[in-house]
C-alpha cells in the first residue's frame, strides 16, 4: 500500500498554461498522478509538452471533430496496466473527452464533461453524455474500484456556485437535469471526496476570465475527484488548490491510500 497523491487541472489550454508558472506549480503539488482538461492541442503537441517533466507518462486524447479543442490527457509515474480513450459510444467519442488508465487496485478516469453550451443548447446532449458516462464508470465499478476527476462542469448545490438563484436553470452547469445526472452518478456507487471532508467549506475550483471573478471569488465549484464508495476508508485528504493561477480553473487533489 502506497499513498498517491492525484492532482486534476483543467489547464484552459496546454500551450498557454505552459507559458506561465505551469512547471513550477506541478512540481511544488508534485503528483504522482494529473489529470489534464481542456488542453486544446492534438496528442503531439501535449506530449511534447509533457517531455519537460520527464519522470511521467503520458497518456493523451485529442479531439477528432475539431482542431484545439477539448482534449484530456493522464500524467503518470506509475506506468499502468492498460490506457484506453472515450468510452466505446461513438456520439461521444469525438472530442477528446475521456482517458482511463488502469491500475492494479483502481481505474483512473479523467473527463471534460461538455458544457450544456450558450443559451443551453447542448443541454439534451449533455443530458444523454451523462447517462453514458455514468454506463461506463458503473462497468468500471464492477471490477475494480474507481476514482474519477476533471471538470465535470455541474455545481451540484448551492454551497458550490456564488450565485445561485441568478444561474439556477438559466446557466449552463447548473440546471436542475445536470444537478440530477451529477446525483445520479453519487448513487450509483461514488463519493464527492471533498464534500464528504468538507461540507459546509465555500470554496471554488473556477472563475469566468470576465468581470474579475476571481480577484472577487465569484466562482463555480465544477471540478472534482469522486471515489467508489469502497475507496473512502483510504482517503486522506481532498484539496482544492486556489493559490495557483495559469487557468481560469485551479488545480483539485486527492491523496489517497492504495
Amino acid at each position: 500500500m502506497a499513498v498517491l497523491n492525484l492532482v486534476c487541472w483543467n489547464v484552459n489550454g496546454i500551450r498557454s498554461i505552459i507559458k506561465k508558472d505551469f512547471l513550477k506549480d506541478v512540481k511544488a503539488m508534485a503528483p504522482d498522478m494529473l489529470c489534464l482538461q481542456e488542453t486544446k492541442a492534438n496528442v503531439e503537441e501535449v506530449k511534447k509538452v509533457m517531455e519537460l517533466l520527464p519522470e511521467y507518462k503520458s497518456y493523451v486524447n485529442s479531439s477528432k471533430a475539431r482542431q484545439g479543442y477539448s482534449g484530456t490527457a493522464i500524467i503518470t509515474k506509475t506506468e499502468p496496466v492498460s490506457v484506453t480513450y472515450d468510452m466505446a459510444v461513438e456520439e461521444h467519442d469525438q472530442e477528446g473527452r475521456v482517458v482511463t488508465a488502469e491500475f492494479d487496485n483502481f481505474f483512473l478516469v479523467t473527463v471534460y464533461t461538455p458544457n450544456a453550451g450558450e443559451g443551453l443548447k447542448r443541454l439534451e446532449y449533455r443530458a444523454r453524455w451523462d447517462e453514458a458516462f455514468r454506463n461506463y464508470v458503473v462497468s468500471l465499478n464492477r471490477r475494480k474500484p474507481v476514482i474519477i476527476c476533471g471538470d465535470l462542469n455541474v455545481a451540484h448545490q448551492e454551497i458550490d456556485i456564488a450565485r445561485a438563484k441568478e444561474n439556477y436553470n438559466k446557466s449552463a452547469g447548473y440546471t436542475q437535469i445536470e444537478i440530477d445526472g451529477f446525483q445520479k452518478l453519487l448513487d450509483a456507487g461514488f463519493t464527492d471526496t471533498f464534500r464528504h471532508f468538507h461540507p459546509d467549506e465555500v470554496k471554488y475550483s473556477y472563475w469566468n476570465y470576465m468581470f474579475n471573478a476571481r480577484a472577487r471569488n465569484v466562482g463555480w465549484r465544477i471540478d472534482y475527484f469522486l471515489a467508489s464508495n469502497s475507496l473512502i476508508d483510504k482517503i486522506e485528504e481532498a484539496t482544492i488548490y486556489n493559490e495557483y493561477f495559469g487557468s481560469d480553473h485551479c488545480p483539485v487533489g486527492l491523496r489517497v491510500e492504495i
